[in-house]
């Protein structure tokens, strides 16, 4: 799985101009879903995005996980996350999990997530609008291939 974390103040997505999830304080992720998957890297995301310690404490220190500031994560399926540019200008998304498959890890990522803080997510597949604050800014990339 590839994750891109985004913290942010709030984070929200449209379809078609109607807002299906939206978060104040909380994640963004932006989640792809490779053919090589399984529930040991599911479990292994879940845990650390959790448990990051990315929000600020008093002291200005980032040292708090999304579950300490009581945190909120919107869900984002991106299988552009593989995309392959090597050859030419167009990217190929070959390298990305068949819609089945990935589907079913992104559901059951989300339920995962579910268990330890609020989530709101996208539709899977669909064409999106998502907007962000970003708060810090701050951005990671978890890849669960190449911790």
């Amino acid at each position: 799985m590839k994750i891109v974390m985004q913290r942010v103040s709030s984070a929200s997505v449209s379809i078609e101009g109607e807002v299906v999830g939206a978060i104040d304080q909380g994640l963004l992720l932006l989640v792809g879903v490779g053919p090589d998957d399984s529930q040991e890297d599911l479990d292994y995301a879940v845990r650390k995005i959790v448990n990051m310690r990315i929000f600020s404490d008093e002291a200005g220190k980032m040292n708090l996980s999304v579950q300490d500031v009581q945190g909120a994560i919107l869900s984002i399926s991106q299988f552009t996350l593989f995309a392959d540019t090597k050859k030419g200008n167009r990217p190929a998304f070959t390298g990305a999990a068949k819609s089945d498959m990935a589907s079913h890890l992104y559901d059951q990522f989300n339920q995962s997530l579910a268990n330890f803080v609020p989530v709101e997510k996208g539709v899977f597949g669909a064409d999106m609008q998502v907007s962000l604050v970003n708060d810090g800014p701050v951005t990671i990339i978890l890849d669960t291939k190449n911790p």
